[in-house]
């Protein structure tokens, strides 16, 4: 990837709902606009996501979705509200931010849920949306969403066993069932929900056997908002018809793009990139051998640069 660099630009954006959204902007002032939609979701965007891009060709956006990272109120206050946290309302944040830093169209930058939130982005504002790369792609089907947090238990058992048995007995839905704990009065209660959803998250991410969960899981706030608003978004289905994002991808004839996807991805298998890929002329597939859903797979970061190297040749 290309060397760290810091932001020349950063602020807090007034969303509205009391919520107050962090944004950066690194690389060239003068470059080709891009936004970089993190994943989990949750998560909060990281200092390498800058470095997938080249500073001197691209003015890089990022931004903390609601609740994630150095936005505020944070999600690992359990007095924070999520009802105002929704894939709508992520949507309407991205389309602010944009206004307020004075971007006419920027190409949509997304990885794991960021991908799914950046399709549906697009989807709803393509005049807005000039290129579109993604990276461990998801659509938000209901079937990607059960086969995360029950059917990819066949290929990881003792580590689902841990994780089912951190429900209450008996419990059908997984993530409806931690959804619930994370509600829980007790702190406690919660404070182990957090332990067992995350262990989890973290044992599904690649099949290298050296591979170590980042810093980040050292954070006991950057956990807490990470399983609860995953878990709050999932429980929820995305708030979006199942298929929809697949089925709207027509709104982006015209709009060239390229997912990356790990054929070893065990977190989002290849099929929902492949099919929308058959679904999509304009975008191109490349399946990295070897890799499965982390960003530090062998092979990634090369093809995540080639992608976005491609298209600064356009600007």
């Amino acid at each position: 990837m290309f060397p760290e660099i810091e932001p020349y630009a950063h602020g807090m954006l007034d969303v509205g709902d009391g919520n107050l959204v962090y944004w950066e902007e690194s690389g060239n002032p003068d470059g080709k606009p891009v936004v970089g939609l993190h994943g989990g979701p949750g998560t909060g965007c990281s200092p390498g996501m800058r470095r997938q891009f080249d500073p001197g060709a691209y003015r890089i956006v990022l931004f903390d979705q609601r609740g994630s990272g150095r936005s505020v109120p944070h999600a690992a206050e359990f007095s924070t509200d999520l009802s105002v946290n929704t894939t709508a309302h992520l949507v309407a944040d991205i389309e602010l931010l944009r206004e307020h830093r004075g971007v006419e169209r920027w190409m949509v930058f997304g990885g794991s849920w960021g991908s799914t939130l950046g399709l549906h982005y697009a989807e709803l504002f393509p005049h807005r949306v000039s290129e579109v790369v993604l990276v461990a792609v998801t659509t938000g089907r209901y079937a990607e969403l059960d086969w995360l947090y029950h059917g990819l238990g066949m290929f990881f058992p003792e580590e689902h066993a841990r994780f089912r048995a951190g429900a209450p007995e008996g419990a059908v839905d997984l993530v409806a069932a931690y959804h619930a704990l994370f509600a829980d009065p007790d702190p406690a209660v919660r404070a182990k929900a957090v332990v067992d959803w995350t262990d989890w998250e973290s044992s599904i991410v690649s099949l290298d056997p050296d591979w170590r969960p980042g810093p980040r899981y050292a954070d006991p706030a950057w956990l807490t908002a990470f399983a609860r608003i995953t878990a709050h978004y999932f429980a929820h289905r995305c708030w979006l018809e199942d298929g929809r994002v697949l089925r709207e991808v027509g709104r982006l004839r015209g709009i060239p793009a390229v997912l990356v996807h790990g054929r070893l991805d065990m977190q989002g298998p290849l099929w929902t990139a492949w099919e929308l890929a058959r679904a999509w002329p304009d975008a191109e597939l490349v399946v990295v051998r070897g890799a499965a859903h982390a960003a530090s797979d062998p092979g990634m970061a090369e093809a995540v640069v080639a992608a976005t190297n491609r298209f600064a040749r356009r600007w």
